[in-house]
C-alpha cells in the first residue's frame, strides 16, 4: 500500500492535496499489519516509510505535516512493546485524519456564506473543498454561473467541469487557462482551493498566479478556500515540482527545452480572503 501510494502521489492520479494528505497517513497503516521484533525495529521502519511518503511530494504542506505528526508523535512516545507503538500509531492516524478531514469540510461550510447567490465565478484546477463549498451553496438553495479553466497540460480543469455539471443550480463552463482573462469580466468572483500558504505567498496549481493578478487588475475579488493546517508559520520550505515535459508537448523537443512545473507563487496581497475551518481572514 505504502508503495502504491508514493506512486499515485508521483503520478498525481489524486489531485486535492487533502486527499493527498489523507492517503499518505492512511498507508502508514500497514506497518501495523507487519511484524517486528522490537519497538525500536518497529520505530525505524515507521521513520524510513514516513520519509518515503513525504518524499514522494514535497510541496505538499498538508502531506508533510500529517505525515510527519503520527511519526513524531509515535517516535517520542514512552512505548513498552510492538503492540503498544502500533495502537498508539493506529490513534494518531485516526485522529490526524479525522482533523484532515473535518478542516476541510468547515472550510467549505464557512465558504458558503461568501458565495452569493447569483454570482458568476471562475475557478481553477480542482479543489475538493471549493466543490464542497459550491455543494453546500447549492443545498442553501444559491445558483451560479462557474467558469472553470482547463489546468493544463493535464487539463484537470475538466474532473472539475464534469463534477460541476452534476450539480442542479450550477451552469458550468470550461475555458483555456489563457482565455480568463476574457471572462474574468463577466465574473463577480475567483474562488480556488491551495496547496498552502506560506510566508505570506500562497502556492498552488500553477496558472493561480495569472489568474490572480488579472483578476486584481479587474476589481474582481479572489477568494482561497482550505484547511487552517495549510498555512504554514514555521517549519516547512516550499519546494515546487517540475512534471516531465512530455505532459506538455508528447513528441520529442529538438532544438529547444521543454518546463512544466506544477505550483506558482501568489502573493497574498493580490487576495481579498482566506476561508478555513477557523473562519476568514481579509486581506
Amino acid at each position: 500500500m505504502i508503495d502504491e501510494t508514493v506512486a499515485e502521489i508521483q503520478e498525481m492520479q489524486t489531485h486535492s492535496s487533502s486527499v493527498v494528505a489523507v492517503r499518505a497517513t492512511r498507508a502508514l497503516e500497514e506497518l501495523v499489519d507487519r511484524e517486528f521484533a522490537t519497538v525500536e525495529e518497529y520505530v525505524r521502519s515507521l521513520e524510513r516509510n514516513g520519509s518515503v511518503l513525504r518524499r514522494a511530494n514535497p510541496s505538499h504542506a498538508s502531506l508533510q505535516n500529517a505525515v510527519r505528526e503520527v511519526v513524531d508523535d509515535v517516535t517520542e512516545a514512552d512505548l513498552e512493546s510492538v503492540e503498544d507503538a502500533k495502537r498508539l500509531t493506529k490513534e494518531r492516524i485516526d485522529a490526524v485524519v479525522s482533523r484532515v478531514e473535518s478542516g476541510k469540510r468547515l472550510a467549505a461550510e464557512n465558504a458558503v456564506d461568501y458565495l452569493e447567490d447569483g454570482a458568476t465565478l471562475l475557478t481553477h484546477d480542482y479543489s475538493s473543498t471549493v466543490i464542497e463549498a459550491l455543494e453546500g451553496a447549492v443545498e442553501a438553495g444559491k445558483s451560479f454561473e462557474v467558469y472553470v479553466t482547463e489546468a493544463r497540460p493535464r487539463y484537470i480543469g475538466r474532473k472539475t467541469a464534469r463534477t460541476l455539471a452534476d450539480l442542479e443550480g450550477v451552469e458550468t463552463t470550461l475555458i483555456t487557462d489563457s482565455a480568463h482573462g476574457h471572462y474574468l469580466e463577466d465574473c463577480d468572483r475567483v474562488v480556488v482551493g491551495m496547496d498552502c500558504i506560506v510566508d505570506e505567498t500562497l502556492y498552488n496549481r500553477v496558472g493561480t498566479f495569472p489568474i490572480a493578478a488579472t483578476a486584481a487588475q479587474l476589481d474582481v475579488p479572489v477568494t482561497v478556500l482550505g484547511s487552517a493546517s495549510k498555512i504554514v508559520t514555521e517549519g516547512f520550505v516550499f519546494e515546487n515540482e517540475f512534471r516531465p515535459g512530455s505532459e506538455v508537448m508528447p513528441e520529442p523537443a529538438e532544438g529547444f527545452a521543454v518546463e512544466n512545473p506544477n505550483y506558482d507563487a501568489t502573493p497574498v496581497s493580490l487576495l481579498e480572503s482566506v476561508v478555513t475551518d477557523e473562519g476568514c481572514q481579509e486581506f
